[in-house]
C-alpha cells in the first residue's frame, strides 16, 4: 500500500453518520474476505445483499468502486468498512508472490494458463484483446453487451433497483487509451453513455451511480474524440452521436450531451 491511510483519511471521504455505519458493519463481521495486490484491496461485504467492494490506493487518492446503491455524499458504509478493516489489520501483499511464481514458470505453461483464463471469462479476454489485439468491437456490439446486463437486472422485477457494474467497459477503454487507439475507446464510451440514456426508464435506484457512469463515459468520448485529431467531418460524426442522445425523448440527460458537444467544440 503506497498511501499512509489512517481513520482521518477516511473520515475526510465519507459523512460522519456513514462513518460509524461503516465501524458497525465491521465491528458485526459483515467483511467477508480482504485480499490484496499492490496498491488494489478487493473485498466482498454482506449488505442487503453480498456488494463488491475494490479500493485502490495510489499516491494521495482513494479510489474505490462499491456494487451497493449508494447514492449519497462521499463513499459508502461498505467502502468504510473495508478501509478501516485494512487500517486495522492489513491484508498480505500477494503481487510480490506471484511475481516469484511467474519468473519460474516456463512460457508454455504460462501461455497455456493464459489460454485457460482467457477461455473461462470473457470479460478478462475482452481487456487483454484491448490491451494486445488488433481487432476492435463495434458500438452495437458493445450496446447488446450493457443491454444483456440491463435485461439480467430486470429478469425478476420490471426495473433496476442497484447499480449495474460498468467498470470492465471502463477497463476495456483504458486499454486502448493506453495504446494511443483513441478512435477504439471512444467506441466504448459511446455505447456506455447511449446504453445508460436509452435504458433510464428502467432504473429505480443508484441515479447518482447511473449520472456518474454517463458523466464518466461522456469525459471519456470527449478526450478520446479530441486526441484522435479528427478531421472536419469525423468531428461532425462524433458530435452527431452527442446530438441524437441529446435530442431522444424524454430529454432526461439533454443537459450533459449539450455539455459534452460544447465541450468538444470549444477545445478543439
Amino acid at each position: 500500500m503506497s498511501m499512509d491511510l489512517d481513520k482521518a483519511k477516511i473520515r475526510e471521504i465519507c459523512t460522519d453518520a456513514v462513518f460509524e455505519r461503516g465501524q458497525d458493519y465491521r465491528d458485526e463481521g459483515r467483511i467477508q474476505r480482504t485480499e490484496r495486490f499492490g496498491d488494489v484491496d478487493t473485498a466482498a461485504v454482506r449488505g442487503s445483499s453480498l456488494y463488491d467492494v475494490t479500493v485502490e490506493l495510489g499516491g494521495n487518492i482513494i479510489d474505490a468502486r462499491c456494487t451497493c446503491p449508494y447514492e449519497g455524499a462521499g463513499e459508502c458504509k461498505h467502502v468504510v468498512a473495508v478501509l478501516l478493516d485494512v487500517v486495522a489489520d492489513p491484508p498480505q501483499d500477494e503481487s510480490e508472490h506471484v511475481e516469484r511464481v511467474i519468473e519460474n514458470v516456463s512460457p508454455d505453461d504460462l501461455r497455456a494458463f493464459v489460454r485457460g483464463a482467457l477461455a473461462e471469462n470473457p470479460d478478462l479476454r475482452e481487456q487483454f484483446l484491448a490491451r494486445f489485439g488488433d481487432g476492435d468491437k463495434s458500438v452495437e456490439a458493445y450496446r447488446e453487451e450493457i443491454e444483456e446486463l440491463f435485461d439480467q437486472h430486470t429478469q425478476h422485477y420490471p426495473v433496476v433497483t442497484e447499480a449495474i457494474d460498468f467498470s470492465h467497459f471502463f477497463k476495456v477503454a483504458e486499454k486502448y487509451r493506453e495504446r494511443e487507439r483513441y478512435r477504439a475507446a471512444a467506441t466504448v464510451y459511446r455505447a456506455l453513455f447511449e446504453g445508460i440514456d436509452d435504458n433510464h426508464a428502467r432504473i429505480d435506484a443508484a441515479y447518482d451511480h447511473y449520472a456518474k457512469a454517463l458523466q464518466s463515459a461522456l469525459d471519456g468520448y470527449v478526450d478520446c474524440v479530441l486526441a484522435a485529431d479528427p478531421s472536419d467531418g469525423e468531428l461532425e460524426h462524433y458530435a452527431s452521436a452527442l446530438e441524437a442522445q441529446a435530442m431522444s425523448e424524454p430529454r432526461i440527460n439533454e443537459e450533459q450531451f449539450r455539455r459534452a458537444l460544447d465541450a468538444l467544440e470549444d477545445r478543439r
